[in-house]
């Protein structure tokens, strides 16, 4: 699923006001933080991640091989913190609504 940038717009919002519950140290992308990252996309959709200074990852690396394994989407990177989102496959049990954003369609304005 590729995402618009209407709707990476929205999921930055909502990534504003979510706590870091992933931390990538010195080790780091172990098979153990990636379940972790996996069961954490699974249960909140959208999760926020930091990397430490002594890891030997840079955020971008870290996001885009995390995001690889859980097989999510790259919502942004900003300095050491990252944001990833996976849609869950059950649609009753889905927490966020995405905008729907159409090719070529612009946003109405009330």
């Amino acid at each position: 699923m590729e995402l618009t940038s209407k709707q990476r717009a929205q999921l930055r919002g909502i990534a504003n006001s979510i706590d870091t519950i992933v931390i990538i140290g010195k080790d780091g992308i172990t098979e153990n933080l990636a379940k972790q990252a996996n069961d954490a996309l699974e249960a909140r959709e959208i999760i926020k991640c930091k990397v430490l200074e002594n890891s030997m990852l840079t955020a971008r690396e870290a996001c885009e091989e995390l995001s690889r394994l859980t097989r999510s989407e790259q919502v942004q990177v900003i300095g050491t913190k990252f944001v990833l989102y996976r849609q869950h496959y059950d649609k009753s049990k889905r927490k966020i609504e995405l905008i729907k954003d159409k090719a070529g369609n612009k946003a109405k304005a009330n």
